[in-house]
């Protein structure tokens, strides 16, 4: 398919050179024909000529016939040339224009311009078929187009920052257009006929634009800067909050490091894309049209020659930039591989030092990092070769400029500061070009970035929203009704199965039973975390979802056996999550946690810092801040998953006395070791995702059954323990 139309390309360009070849041939043999007073007329008719025998070439050439980009191209070079004498004779009265057959050196210009003008058009105004073939891409282009409309209109509110950063940045651009110009009159103001009143003006008015050039650029520059932080915060406030929002599933399914990367880089280059792109996009337009104008002004001749190589430029460019796109979405999922490695592992340094694996952690992060590396390769040798084509481009001609500028200097239609103002003009252009299809190219995929964010942000949490009942009285009866429940990471292996149970007001409820039996499965449908497949978890007779949110939690506390604590004062970790909480009730709810004595006798007491993560207290003194943490809130429901496993023996006494007490409240306590529970009211015994038996102690004792076995090989264990402790200290 590519052979072919390469072929048809170029035998129709080959037939083309054969007829320009024996045209001019021709006239070297037997002179230029008179064309005057028909001198359009003869352009007309030859280009019709070469139009009907080149389309017909393009017809008949193998690989031609499906190609009607080949047919408008050729329509462009055969009829570019009589349409643009035509319109130079309109807008210029001038009565003739050039030869109707000209030499091979402005032939070949000419097809380079056609072919330049027919490029270009491709590249903005595709047609139906390529559309069509390729209808995925242009679907994409479509999509990230919608993206990046979404992010403009999440810069509304900054509506008055921008228009302001607008203004001042077509001001600078006004000012900086006319800098050239006034070096060009700067230097003819100091030619032969040397005139110090127009030399003195000329490099006032240089100095004014360019003093207004930097203060308006300088203002723009700060205001959008000012509207980035402002749309940045913004948009990291709505992600944050969506993502606090989220069922706990969606945090097992998404890593931290990935989430954090989003929140941070992603966040900032979706502002860029707006407050960085946008700001170079209008300027690099205001300022193309701009000198546009005033090249034109100046040499319409060589306007027409800078016009050959925009063009070019920008087929350059854009193929670029398809490129890189596809390779900057490779890097940034990479970067947020190995910001995501390099958080986990730095967050588990101990683990990974106590089973000796820094050296397999070091070979991980150096794969993603090789990985990255080759990304970055790829597209510094694509960038190198862009650049050579680019700057080759862009030499050839001004060559070409420089060799016309000295012709037009020599008929006096252009002096030597108006080439000098022309020269600065191209270079600025060309510049400017290069910015237009960047930005245009960089805007799309830097919303690929948002695209993620969006995603986030118009997620849905997969669990009820919470409704808005807050009764002020609240008995705290608890209910599981036929409950079936999967983690959403096990969808086909149910943790509950049908569990029926009911938790007391003013009883303590034990959940016991092997490992994997539902307990913490059961618990974490009292918090909320997850939502059952099947049946209802019912607070005093209603579902808990019906519930507000900040109600439930306040009148619910869980204590789990490994508390998180965060960085900040003992204080603030009691107090987490409560307003205006007094430095009495968290002292209240410490010595009912038994852990008042061992803050006092840290040196700053409850300002004491406790670590990242708690790390600088002891486990079990952790254990007794997050109890303290629950008590202060006074909660109905009190939930303790083996929340007094670290703690020595006389603290839990102390402390089961404390939490077993509370008159009115609903306490389940869920426990490996059943000396922990045989005082409590109700025992519930579990296992493989369903309730076995339930009853008192005694009750359960007497059934002799699996709660039964179990205190029966747990008491064995104890014995057999306790015999190899005495025969360790008797050798």
């Amino acid at each position: 398919m590519v052979s072919a139309g390469v072929t048809a390309y170029g035998t129709v360009l080959a037939c083309d050179m054969a007829l320009w070849g024996s045209a001019w041939g021709g006239t070297l043999l037997l002179g230029k024909p008179n064309v005057e007073g028909r001198a359009l007329g003869w352009l007309w008719a030859l280009g019709a000529l070469r139009w009907a025998l080149l389309h017909g070439v393009a017809l008949t050439v193998p690989g031609g016939r499906g190609r009607p980009v080949l047919r408008r191209w050729v329509a462009a070079l055969c009829l570019l040339g009589p349409v643009f004498e035509s319109g130079k004779a309109a807008l210029l009265q001038e009565g003739r224009p050039g030869d109707p057959i000209p030499d091979p050196g402005k032939a070949a210009l000419a097809a380079a311009a056609a072919t330049a003008a027919c490029l270009f058009w491709e590249l903005t105004f595709p047609d139906a078929e390529r559309e069509e073939a390729g209808g995925a891409k242009e679907k994409k282009k479509q999509e990230a187009k919608a993206l990046f409309m979404r992010v403009v209109r999440y810069s509304r509110p900054d509506a008055l920052h921008l228009g302001a950063a607008f203004v001042f940045l077509s001001l600078a651009v006004i000012c900086e257009m006319f800098i050239p110009f006034y070096t060009g009159r700067v230097v003819d103001a100091l030619g032969s006929q040397y005139e110090h009143s127009s030399f003195l003006s000329a490099i006032a008015l240089m100095g004014l634009f360019s003093f207004g050039s930097s203060l308006f650029a300088g203002l723009r520059g700060g205001m959008f800067m000012c509207s980035l932080s402002r749309l940045n915060k913004r948009i990291r406030h709505m992600l944050f909050h969506t993502l606090l929002e989220q069922e706990i599933g969606f945090f097992e399914e998404n890593k931290p490091g990935s989430l954090s990367s989003r929140l941070s880089s992603d966040t900032n280059k979706m502002g860029l894309s707006v407050a960085m792109n946008v700001n170079v996009l209008v300027r690099s337009v205001v300022k193309v049209l701009g000198m546009l104008g005033l090249m034109l002004g100046l040499s319409w001749q060589l306007t027409l020659l800078t016009c050959v190589e925009m063009p070019l430029l920008a087929f350059l460019q854009k193929s670029y930039n398809t490129y890189c796109q596809a390779l900057g979405q490779e890097l940034q999922d990479c970067k947020a591989e190995a910001k995501e490695m390099a958080s986990s592992v730095v967050g588990a340094v101990r683990t990974v030092h106590s089973f000796g694996a820094r050296e397999s952690e070091t070979q991980r992060y150096e794969e993603v990092l090789r990985k990255m590396h080759d990304i970055q390769s790829r597209k510094g040798i694509r960038s190198a070769v862009h650049l050579l084509l680019r700057r080759l481009v862009t030499v050839g001609v001004k060559v070409v400029m420089l060799f016309y500028g000295r012709q037009l200097i020599a008929s006096g239609r252009l002096s030597g500061g108006g080439l000098l103002s022309f020269v600065l003009y191209q270079k600025d252009m060309t510049s400017n070009v290069k910015n237009l299809v960047y930005v245009s190219g960089e805007m799309l995929n830097s919303v690929g970035a948002a695209a993620k964010v969006f995603q986030y942000l118009d997620r849905k949490p997969r669990q009820k929203e919470a409704g808005q009942l807050a009764p002020s009285e609240l008995e705290g009866r608890l209910t599981f009704r036929n409950v079936t429940f999967a983690y959403p990471a096990c969808p086909d292996t149910p943790a509950l199965k049908g569990v029926s149970l009911e938790l007391s007001p003013g009883k303590m409820t034990a959940l016991v039973g092997p490992s994997g039996g539902g307990k913490t499965s059961c618990v974490s449908l009292l918090e909320r975390f997850y939502e059952p497949q099947q049946g209802e978890v019912l607070l005093d007779g209603l579902p808990l979802h019906s519930y507000q949110h900040q109600y439930l939690h306040q009148k619910m506390a869980l204590v789990s056996q490994d508390p998180v604590l965060f960085s900040g004062s003992i204080r603030n970790n009691i107090a987490y999550g409560l307003e205006d909480c007094s430095l009495e009730r968290v002292k209240a709810a410490a010595i009912k946690a038994n852990a008042h004595n061992f803050i006092c006798d840290l040196e700053q007491g409850y300002d004491t810092d406790v670590g990242e993560c708690g790390n600088q207290l002891s486990a079990g003194q952790k254990q007794c801040i997050a109890i303290a943490r629950a008590l202060v809130r006074a909660p109905k429901v009190l939930i303790l998953d083996e929340a007094t496993s670290r703690m020595d023996v006389d603290t839990q006494l102390a402390m089961q006395a404390a939490l077993y007490g509370s008159a009115g409240q609903t306490v389940l306590v869920v426990a490996h070791r059943l000396k922990t529970v045989e005082e409590a009211d109700h025992i519930i015994f579990m296992e493989d995702g369903t309730v076995v038996e339930q009853g008192t102690h005694q009750q359960l004792m007497a059934k002799r059954g699996r709660y039964h076995r179990l205190k029966e090989k747990l008491f064995a264990d104890l014995d057999n323990a306790e015999e190899s402790l005495i025969g360790t200290v008797t050798s």
